[in-house]
């Protein structure tokens, strides 16, 4: 009895006048599992996150919204959000995270470690254990609320109950819509209004351009940047930290090499305003003095964006390491822009222009492999009337070459077709060196025709043929479930499983790699290069291939709830067959497993195709591998049963891919 009627009286005294900040100075301890500096929060470490999170504290303000890079404690900022009000300001808290996985691990390793190293948190929240406890893995309740931990792609968790606290993580990664319920952050939004002092928090990395949801919150808030005050006595002048890769004289600046290499170990920070140079050292005691400064008028939403570059924990030296081995891989490009500059990532939607794509062709011989590829992968796209067929060849840096394009006219309801399909998996090219070529991976697109596709791809080798089926929302090539069932319904786990393809993501690396220009005579090809030829196609001359490689866009639209998206369409007037089949001769490229060979692996293939390895430096990492890792296989395959052998061998046959 002594014990509720203390809990009552805890509801109904005035919480301390502490704001979040003050409250993780005063009673936050960090754990080992979640930090490399566990003990008593110390706010001060990171000044920066002192203003994101005392604005949770203000009357004033119902929404915070912070974009930022990775590592700068986003979710150490979450964690205090919950403990402050838990522990000073009880309410009902809905932390939202992009998946239930995802929602059960961060319950698991960072709020369960943290109530049980934090005392003042510890004897509120009870032990899950405990009969009646309250307390389960994504439900937590604790004197005068609870926590309840969902996932933004469960409609369920979304379920309509008043919320006066939502924490939102990591928003970019959410699905566009949770179940068939609409945007899940309108739906977490929703739940909050009934409440005049409610707290809505938006946190992550952004993304892309046009399609950032934090990117796009951020805009509609007072827009904060933090400055910071330059070291030099004589100077004190504020600014915001800039990268330095646009130019200029100020900002993040570094040194180059004769090849025009950036050279990390010369990283140092310039002053906009008097040009002082600042070491690490310099930028972090700036950072430690530095304020919050808006750049639009209140409206009650309060907006913060912060990079890297303001961490405590990184050094810019590792930072333009970082930027320097991304240089010419545009997704790693892409990666650095979003987890280290903390700023959206700018696709070229645009379909490049055919035409200088075709003025920079190549010429190689007919029939012929060009020197550069290694491994043969192909696509067919399945339509009414015809099967249309690319081969590309694949090479070091992921280079590729356009081989041949083929186009085998027939209904694709009857037989006739498919034999000739038959007959070109089953055939060889001739690499350039004399040696000659099969197909590695083949895969099929399974939208159309659906049940003569399958038919089809049962007779071939399953090491060689691949189903797939377009996933526009996918970001990796896997294999789906098994399409087969026994006489009870149940799955076969042998039965022929589909291959997923990422196919918006695949077209907007095949057009970062298409607008790759080409270097100057002697110098190599940058890495993704597509090399193009006339040589490649008799069926289709080559500015057609282009103009069909090059025959979508992406377009900004906004969906279902006004949530932004980038959405592929084609451009009228434009076929589109020649970028369907290099996206699934890709697919097919990286299910293969081309994504993670290494320079060993490369010089492995040409040694069976009877090719020099190029010469690497000393030092060089791939010299020297660990030959426990398995290798790919040969660039060859040996010959095989033709379809009806394959039929009557069965499910028994493996063969290597080659």
């Amino acid at each position: 009895m002594g014990r509720r009627l203390r809990r009552s009286a805890d509801l109904w005294r005035d919480p301390p006048r502490l704001t979040v900040s003050q409250w993780a100075d005063k009673r936050r301890r960090l754990s080992a599992e979640s930090s490399a500096e566990p003990g008593r929060w110390i706010t001060a470490r990171a000044e920066y996150q002192r203003g994101m999170m005392d604005a949770v504290s203000d009357p004033a303000i119902h929404m915070v919204v912070v974009m930022s890079s990775a590592q700068i404690g986003k979710t150490e900022l979450v964690n205090n959000i919950i403990g402050f009000h838990v522990d000073q300001d009880p309410a009902p808290i809905l932390l939202l995270q992009p998946t239930l996985d995802m929602a059960e691990a961060w319950s698991k390793d960072r709020l369960a470690p943290m109530v049980r190293d934090t005392p003042a948190l510890r004897g509120k929240i009870a032990d899950p254990r405990a009969r009646d406890s309250g307390n389960t893995l994504l439900h937590k309740s604790f004197p005068g609320g609870h926590i309840t931990v969902a996932g933004a792609n469960s409609a369920a968790s979304l379920a309509s109950r008043p919320i006066r606290v939502v924490l939102c993580d990591e928003v970019d990664r959410y699905p566009a819509s949770a179940g068939a319920e609409g945007d899940p952050v309108s739906l977490a939004y929703k739940r909050t209004a009934t409440f005049d002092n409610r707290r809505f928090v938006l946190v992550s990395t952004p993304t892309i351009e046009g399609a950032s949801r934090i990117a796009a919150a951020y805009e509609e808030t007072d827009r904060r940047v933090y400055l910071v005050p330059c070291p030099d006595p004589d100077c004190g002048h504020e600014q915001e930290l800039v990268w330095g890769d646009k130019g200029g004289d100020h900002g993040v600046q570094w040194d180059k090499d004769d090849a025009g290499r950036p050279i990390p170990a010369t990283a140092r920070y310039v002053c906009e305003a008097c040009g002082a140079v600042w070491s690490d050292g310099d930028r972090w005691k700036a950072v430690a003095k530095g304020r919050w400064h808006a750049t639009a008028p209140f409206n009650g939403k309060a907006g913060f964006r912060l990079s890297a570059l303001y961490s405590p924990w990184a050094r810019l030296a590792d930072i333009v390491r970082e930027w320097a081995e991304a240089l010419g891989q545009s997704e790693r490009i892409k990666v650095f822009v979003n987890t280290v500059l903390g700023r959206t990532f700018r696709e070229l939607g645009e379909a490049p222009d055919w035409q200088r794509i075709y003025d920079r062709r190549e010429e190689w011989e007919t029939a012929r492999v060009p020197a550069g590829a290694r491994l043969l992968t192909g696509f067919c796209d399945v339509q009414k009337d015809r099967l249309e067929v690319s081969v590309w060849g694949w090479g070091r840096d992921k280079q590729s070459w356009l081989v041949e394009h083929r186009i085998l006219q027939g209904d694709t309801s009857r037989g006739a077709v498919w034999d000739g399909l038959d007959a070109l998996v089953d055939g060889t090219w001739t690499h350039e060196s004399g040696a000659p070529m099969r197909l590695c991976r083949f895969g099929v697109d399974s939208g159309y025709a659906t049940q003569e596709v399958t038919a089809w791809a049962r007779r071939q080798s399953p090491s060689v043929v691949m189903v797939t089926k377009g996933d526009n929302r996918g970001a990796s090539v896997i294999r789906a479930p098994s399409l087969d069932t026994n006489r009870s319904g149940k799955r076969i786990k042998t039965g022929l499983r589909p291959w997923m393809i990422p196919v918006n993501a695949l077209k907007e690396q095949t057009y970062r790699w298409l607008r790759l220009d080409r270097p100057d005579p002697g110098l190599p090809y940058p890495a993704g290069y597509v090399h193009l030829s006339d040589a490649a196609s008799a069926d289709v001359a080559l500015p057609e291939i282009i103009r069909q490689l090059t025959a979508e866009q992406q377009v900004r639209v906004v969906r279902k709830g006004g949530f932004p998206a980038l959405e592929w369409q084609l451009i009228p007037g434009r076929r589109n067959e020649c970028l369907d089949t290099r996206v699934g001769a890709h697919a097919a490229a990286i299910a293969f497993g081309i994504d993670r060979f290494s320079a060993r692996h490369w010089d492995e293939i040409d040694a069976r195709l009877g090719i020099k390895p190029a010469a690497r430096p000393p030092g060089d990492p791939d010299t020297e591998t660990d030959d426990s890792a398995t290798p790919p296989p040969p660039a060859s395959r040996p010959a095989e049963p033709r379809p009806a052998e394959r039929l009557a061998r069965g499910r028994r046959m493996h063969h290597a891919v080659f």
